[in-house]
């Protein structure tokens, strides 16, 4: 592969050097971008058509999810207030297929972000922001604000 120097030279540039820079560059531009799709107001959550599954038990985890709300079979709370996480960062564990509701309100304007599962909300100052999806995917997810740049808890899907 050629590309051109800005003194207008062309020169060779491997092609595994090229990728790897191209999508190190994507994936951090990508992260936290305005104009994502995906990223909905407070109240109009993303969600999953597919097929409610049965409620698995709450995991001893923190931050522990709360009681399960009509229309989701996990419901996960986060407040910020003073850059401080409440309940405390930790882990949370849901079962594949759950329809998961994580509900944020922070003390600062900022953004929600699911990595992983590319969904978000805006977070107005006081205001709750909410993302509500089906877990498809297994693994373990980080979920943060990219603002003020806090990871507010690991999602384990299993």
């Amino acid at each position: 592969m050629l590309v051109r120097t800005l003194g207008g030279h062309r020169t060779a540039v491997p092609t595994a050097l090229f990728v790897t820079g191209l999508l190190s560059a994507l994936l951090t531009a990508g992260c936290g971008q305005d104009d994502d799709p995906s990223v909905a107001a407070p109240s109009t959550p993303a969600t999953s058509t597919a097929a409610p599954s049965a409620s698995a038990p709450a995991s001893a985890d923190s931050p522990t999810p709360a009681a399960s709300t009509p229309g989701a079979d996990r419901e996960i709370t986060v407040t910020i207030a003073k850059r401080r996480i409440s309940p405390p960062t930790g882990r949370v564990t849901v079962t594949k297929g759950q329809l998961v509701r994580i509900t944020v309100t922070s003390d600062v304007a900022d953004e929600l972000h699911v990595h992983g599962y590319d969904l978000g909300a805006r977070l107005p100052a006081g205001t709750p922001g909410s993302v509500e999806f089906r877990a498809e995917k297994t693994g373990l997810f980080e979920v943060e604000t990219h603002e003020t740049e806090l990871v507010l808890f690991q999602l384990v899907v299993r």
